[in-house]
């Protein structure tokens, strides 16, 4: 996958905050049946992972440190 310099910080800050915002939800009384939540959650660390393989590879270019991002 082939991510753009400019874009490669906001999706990994998006996909992050997806994730925590996705676990505040499935922490609320407002979810009877987790499972659909708990394997979206999955979905979304497993996209994580593979978008911060990539940001690491362009990491220099763009000129922000990834761990900057997920602070």
């Amino acid at each position: 996958m082939k991510i753009s310099n400019t874009l490669a910080p906001l999706l990994v800050s998006a996909v992050r905050d997806a994730i925590i915002y996705q676990e505040g939800f499935l922490g609320s009384d407002t979810v009877k049946d987790t499972t659909d939540y708990e394997e979206h959650i999955m979905q979304l660390e497993q996209l994580l992972e593979i978008l911060k393989e990539e940001y690491k590879e362009i990491e220099e270019e763009v000129g922000l440190p990834l761990d900057k991002i997920l602070k």
